[in-house]
């Protein structure tokens, strides 16, 4: 059985969630306090020498780091991850922007603000959200003509730019100002379902949410 290294309010670990249930595959869960350094042990580490949620320790004992590269080898054979070169390369295309012009900067401020550390990093939020303004524009561009990221249907490309996209006005953004991209987040969240809720850092007393 596939084990799950998890920690609720993450989005990184909250896409992995969710891909799982999509494809009905039974798995268990193991909650790491990374507040209380739990992600910083030495078993741990020997999970994820970066020392991050989430982690998927597979059946032949190996473990797999870093939310892209778990939905990569979750989606293998399935039609989120399609075995056509070029529409697979789309997909790839939209999980490598994720972890640049995304994960960074909407997904850096978003905890900052819920977790009380936005003036501690106040020398940074300046261009966080200049850049967050230029993601979410090229996010704009891309959907005007498609309803999908990659193409006509849900891949693993949008459970990852969705899981920080939807939640940009947590940390100041409006996408009211972009209705492509409000109109794809309401496409996604039709196609995922209801059964995957966002839950606060405040469920946990040490994250100072």
């Amino acid at each position: 059985m596939l084990t799950l290294y998890d920690y609720l309010p993450s989005q990184n670990a909250w896409k992995i969630r969710v891909l799982l249930g999509l494809l009905g595959i039974a798995y268990e869960t193991r909650i790491v306090s990374i507040f209380e350094g739990e992600s910083h042990t030495e078993a741990f580490l020997k999970l994820n020498p970066a020392g991050a949620v989430p982690v998927l320790a597979v059946e032949n004992g190996q473990a797999i780091a870093e939310s892209n590269a778990i939905l990569v080898c979750v989606a293998e054979g399935t039609p989120y991850l399609p075995a056509d070169r070029l529409f697979r390369a789309k997909v790839m295309q939209w999980l490598f922007f994720e972890q640049y012009y995304v994960e960074p900067v909407i997904g850096s401020l978003r905890f900052w603000m819920l977790t009380g550390r936005l003036e501690r990093n106040k020398a940074l939020v300046a261009g966080k959200q200049e850049a967050g303004v230029r993601a979410l524009g090229a996010l704009e561009r891309s959907l005007q003509d498609t309803p999908f990221l990659a193409g006509g249907s849900l891949t693993i490309a949008d459970i990852a730019v969705y899981a920080y996209g939807h939640r940009a006005e947590d940390c100041g953004f409006s996408l009211a100002d972009y209705p492509a991209v409000s109109t794809w987040i309401d496409r996604v969240s039709a196609a995922i379902g209801p059964g995957y809720p966002v839950h606060p850092y405040s469920i946990d007393s040490h994250s100072g949410g």
